[in-house]
């Protein structure tokens, strides 16, 4: 099984709440190498630590094993803000070493460039009432809570892991309508940037197919469906899922200098 990418994109962790699959993501990244590590969006959820969220030490840990991964490896970070961290609006841009904070970027590689940003922008373009984001936060709070005692009585029956937010979403019309436009539309701003293809996060459905001629990723999240996008040396993108890895056939990448590579971002302007 292939252990070293181009490029590994993970977004949605929300570390500081209850439901972050934080020691998975600290495993995952033990397993693999890359390059660059792109971080898109939601990885610290500044909205519920306000509330009732609270850090732990498995939320440390993923980040002391990001820096072991520059410092060690080499690897190039990339961190774009979501709209769950959007604190960090207040050090945009940032550049340290191998360490970066911005809103996007493009991507180039293997002659073809995407359009990576946390995808929050559609909520801006559908509407500019923010008391309806923290609303639809809310009742997916609420389903995270409520599918953990669901699974729980199916574990006591021997019944496998069922995301009943995942199910709640492919069943309400107004749900799949609203995963439907934000492809899309995600799909025209890439293209109106002269990209080849969108690299989002931010609806926790992760996904990998062609819309109207633009390649369309999702890399999905790490409360729920623990995946991530990885791009190989040749540019092939896979989406990668925590629950179908076999550790037992996964070796931990050691650590090796990686020579440093130019840097794969540029200064885009910020949207209108």
């Amino acid at each position: 099984m292939e252990t070293n990418f181009k490029t590994i994109v993970l977004s949605d962790i929300h570390l500081g709440t209850k439901g972050s699959k934080a020691k998975e993501v600290v495993r995952f990244l033990k397993q693999y190498q890359c390059e660059n590590l792109i971080l898109n969006g939601d990885i610290i959820d500044g909205w519920q630590l306000k509330k009732s969220g609270s850090w732990k030490r498995k939320h440390t840990r993923v980040f002391n094993r990001i820096l072991k991964m520059i410092d060690c490896d080499r690897t190039k970070v990339i961190y774009l803000r979501g709209n769950h961290d959007d604190f960090l609006d207040q050090v945009l841009p940032l550049e340290i070493g191998n360490l970066s904070i911005r809103k996007d970027l493009i991507y180039e590689s293997n002659g073809k460039k995407y359009f990576i940003t946390h995808g929050d922008v559609f909520d801006n373009i559908t509407t500019h009432l923010r008391w309806i984001a923290y609303l639809g936060d809310m009742g997916y709070t609420f389903l995270l809570w409520l599918n953990t005692r669901v699974n729980h009585y199916r574990r006591r029956k021997g019944l496998p892991y069922f995301s009943l937010s995942q199910y709640v979403k492919s069943k309400v019309k107004s749900a799949v309508s609203y995963i439907d436009g934000f492809e899309t539309e995600l799909c025209k701003i890439a293209r109106s940037k002269g990209c080849d293809g969108i690299i989002c996060g931010h609806i926790h459905k992760a996904e990998i197919r062609t819309i109207e001629g633009i390649e369309y990723y999702n890399s999905g999240d790490w409360v729920e469906s623990l995946s991530a996008l990885a791009e190989d040396q040749e540019g092939n993108w896979q989406l990668i899922y925590y629950n179908e890895l076999d550790f037992g056939k996964v070796k931990p990448s050691e650590s090796k200098v990686i020579p440093l590579k130019e840097p794969i971002t540029r200064p885009l302007d910020k949207f209108s």
